[in-house]
């Protein structure tokens, strides 16, 4: 590599850190905040009826409600189904506590949890490839 085009990368470098966030910035932000407008917005909208596996373990089942909880009556697999370790959680059935008109809040709270183990990822892939890079300069 010239003298020239070296002094041409530097100068590209700089010129990228003068002019504020890069692109991958912007997009994460812009992915962030899309997420967020989601989960906070359109989950109130989200149809309550079952999703496609359950409505096919239901298949041959009755559900009725009974003193406000769903009960099956007849033949499927569904009524072998058992709660899971979950139900408790606070964000159990996308809901705080149980109370479905925070529907919008637990899928806020839902995403960012997401994004905060994506940022733990990215730096423990990035301070290895640092550590790769710092031993294969010092090799």
């Amino acid at each position: 590599m010239t003298d020239r085009s070296r002094t041409a990368l530097q100068e590209d470098s700089n010129r990228q850190k003068a002019t504020g966030p890069s692109n991958k910035t912007t997009f994460l932000v812009a992915f962030a905040a899309s997420a967020f407008v989601i989960a906070g917005l359109v989950s109130y909208v989200a149809s309550s009826q079952p999703d496609g596996l359950d409505a096919t373990t239901q298949r041959g089942c009755t559900v009725t409600e009974v003193d406000g909880a769903e009960q099956l009556t007849g033949e499927c697999i569904a009524q072998s189904a058992k709660e899971h370790h979950f139900a408790g959680a606070p964000l159990a059935d996308y809901t705080i506590g149980g109370n479905s008109t925070l529907t919008g809040i637990a899928g806020i709270i839902g995403a960012a949890a997401a994004f905060a183990a994506l940022m733990v990822v990215v730096r423990i892939v990035l301070v290895g490839r640092k550590r790769t890079d710092r031993t294969s300069v010092s090799s």
